[in-house]
């Protein structure tokens, strides 16, 4: 199927894991209005993923839901198929799709919690792109773009289980980015700080004892605190022409790092 017209990534076709809601709902607008044909995966949303789709279709882009738990090999399986007979061949992937550690510390931490986490972060994104990689090595230009976190540079305290899998898929990337290089394969890495999502204004809240996104925003760089649009631009960015000569690449998207941190 082709995509409208318009655009820069006009004829090309995105799968976005986690595309219905926050950080992953932003890119999935991005990429659509640079002309990609969007798969959007969800895990649970089905009504979130419809909502995004139906705005991309009214804006006159193409686009469709898909659920699949990132995770469970044969749901991929299935939904990566599917993508196939209604889009056509994929040539962006954004690993986005995560979920949180529960805030104890290393020692009082299950080891159950620890595998949990590498299956979402790291294991099934990696089952993922093993199942899109003959798509990928036979496009004329394809993408694997990584939404991690800054946390992976910051180690912040009671967070091990997200970081050490968000670690372990940075560093599978960074091998993606050299062993599929002559494949015309670009591998980088997004590692956002706070975003203010749903996701991230729950975060504050727990750890401020009940503030506010807002109480942070004055003492944030910019001004502001990082939004979904800002990690999307990147994304944009890294998947576009200018930078056909990219891959390898973690770029942080902090305003330069906070000057007040939640953690």
């Amino acid at each position: 199927m082709s995509t409208r017209s318009e655009g820069p990534l006009r004829g090309r076709v995105a799968l976005v894991t986690g595309g219905s809601r926050g950080v992953g709902r932003g890119i999935v607008l991005r990429l659509a209005s640079d002309g990609a044909a969007v798969a959007v995966n969800y895990r649970r949303d089905a009504d979130a993923a419809a909502d995004v789709v139906r705005e991309i279709q009214t804006r006159g882009g193409i686009a469709r839901a898909y659920g699949a738990a990132i995770g469970d090999d044969e749901a991929v399986r299935s939904m990566v198929a599917q993508i196939r007979a209604d889009l056509g061949g994929v040539s962006i992937v954004v690993s986005n799709a995560g979920s949180a550690s529960r805030g104890r510390t290393v020692t009082d931490t299950g080891l159950d919690e620890y595998r949990s986490l590498l299956d979402v972060h790291a294991l099934g994104p990696i089952a993922l792109v093993q199942e899109l990689m003959p798509d990928l090595r036979s496009a004329d230009r394809s993408d694997v773009v990584m939404i991690s976190s800054a946390t992976v540079t910051s180690t912040p305290a009671r967070s091990a289980p997200y970081t050490m899998a968000k670690a372990a898929m940075e560093t599978c990337m960074l091998t993606i980015a050299r062993e599929e290089r002559a494949n015309g394969v670009r591998a980088n890495i997004v590692a956002p700080g706070l975003v203010e999502t749903e996701m991230g204004r729950r975060l504050v809240s727990a750890a401020t004892a009940g503030g506010s996104m807002t109480d942070l925003q004055a003492a944030s760089p910019f001004g502001r605190v990082c939004t979904p649009a800002d990690v999307a631009g990147v994304v944009a960015f890294l998947v576009s022409q200018d930078a056909s000569y990219l891959t390898g690449q973690r770029v942080m998207v902090d305003g330069g790092g906070p000057d007040v941190s939640i953690f």
